[in-house]
């Protein structure tokens, strides 16, 4: 059937509209900018890996009741820093210091008792038997009035470290028995951030020197995104890699690593997240801009110029920073490609009149930064 003349109209009206059924000189001539070819560059840079993570104290402890009773006025308050030592809770101490009094009673009369029994045995008056036998009683009550001396203690709860206090579970007055939680103390003078990995990074990080695991330099992204930083330097606090757990995750195929963080400035607690930023410097990198390429299939393409014959070459991106990408192959240094009308051009289509401009030129206007 014979096509009609409106149809065929807007066919070539549409034909005329795509850059791919025109010759580059004519959609040169018909105002695109001009074709702009550079080279790829080599240099230094740092590549990021970026894990979410969970944020612990260095010590994390809930502070229980050693002994039963009521509890006196309670001496700190709710996200109080405490220093170690510091007192904390008190059990009402009535009972245990009249338990402590009636010991050390004894135990001064079996001393007396003792004294009475030697002297008599200087006088020939009683046995050696004798005096062994309140020398025993002597050391039974003082070890009973050391016990009573203890259960004193125990009415007083202190600070094993310096922290913070959480949440009071118990007030004033409340009736508690042993075992009981008061609250919880949180040591965040240093951090532990746990994180994890795929199994080819923990690989790649074990066989690793020593020397480029100290190449690495690790930061802590919070959640606000910004990074954690001591306010007194105005400097991005480093982390450093401490542990890493015994086993693996098979059911997520992750190993999980823990990097210590300073906390200078108390801004951390227990139960945050975070993501831990590692920073590695990749030498002698081929780095070109990320506008020069174009995606088809999930893969990537560049045009590159053979004899000013512009062709179509797959790359294969090792690592993508913001503007640019860092390539694990498909480029040379004497290779140049578009960098600028790669819309402009097809595959086969014969290049006239380019700019070249050098990479150095090209990657100073991209948010790049080499070491």
């Amino acid at each position: 059937m014979k096509a009609s003349p409106i149809l065929a109209a807007v066919a070539a009206l549409i034909s005329l509209s795509l850059p791919g059924c025109q010759t580059h000189e004519e959609r040169t001539e018909s105002g695109h900018q001009k074709v702009i070819v550079t080279s790829p560059k080599v240099a230094d840079v740092t590549l990021t890996q970026q894990y979410v993570c969970q944020i612990h104290s260095q010590r994390h402890i809930k502070v229980k009741a050693l002994m039963g009773g009521y509890l006196d006025p309670i001496k700190v308050k709710e996200g109080q820093a405490v220093k170690e030592g510091q007192l904390l809770f008190q059990i009402l101490p009535t009972l245990y210091k009249a338990k402590l009094d009636a010991e050390v009673a004894e135990a001064r009369l079996a001393e007396l008792e003792l004294k009475n029994t030697k002297g008599l045995y200087d006088k020939g008056v009683v046995s050696i038997q004798q005096v062994m036998l309140y020398e025993a009683k002597l050391a039974k009550a003082q070890a009973k009035a050391e016990l009573a001396k203890a259960e004193m203690k125990f009415t007083e709860i202190r600070a094993p470290f310096d922290g913070i206090i959480d949440r009071l579970h118990e007030m004033q007055g409340s009736l508690i028995k042993e075992g009981d939680s008061l609250t919880t103390l949180c040591d965040n003078s240093v951090m532990w951030v746990y994180f994890n990995v795929p199994e080819a990074f923990y690989y790649k990080y074990m066989n690793s020197s020593d020397q480029e695991k100290e190449d690495q330099r690790i930061e802590l992204q919070l959640a606000n995104g910004s990074k954690l930083t001591d306010k007194s330097t105005g400097k991005v606090i480093a982390g450093k890699i401490a542990a890493i757990e015994a086993k693996f995750n098979n059911e997520t195929g992750t190993a999980t690593f823990r990097a210590d963080f300073p906390n200078p400035d108390s801004l951390l607690r227990y139960g945050m997240t975070g993501n831990v930023l590692i920073h590695k410097v990749a030498k002698n990198a081929t780095v070109i801009p990320q506008r020069a390429t174009f995606e088809i299939l999930e893969k990537r393409y560049v045009f590159v110029l053979d004899k000013d014959v512009v062709r179509q070459r797959e790359i294969v991106v090792r690592n993508e920073m913001q503007d640019v990408y860092v390539l694990k192959s498909g480029l040379d240094l004497k290779d140049r490609f578009i960098f600028e009308g790669v819309r402009q051009v097809r595959d086969g289509d014969t290049l006239e009149g380019y700019d070249f401009r050098p990479p150095e030129q090209v990657l100073a206007h991209q948010n790049y930064h080499a070491e």
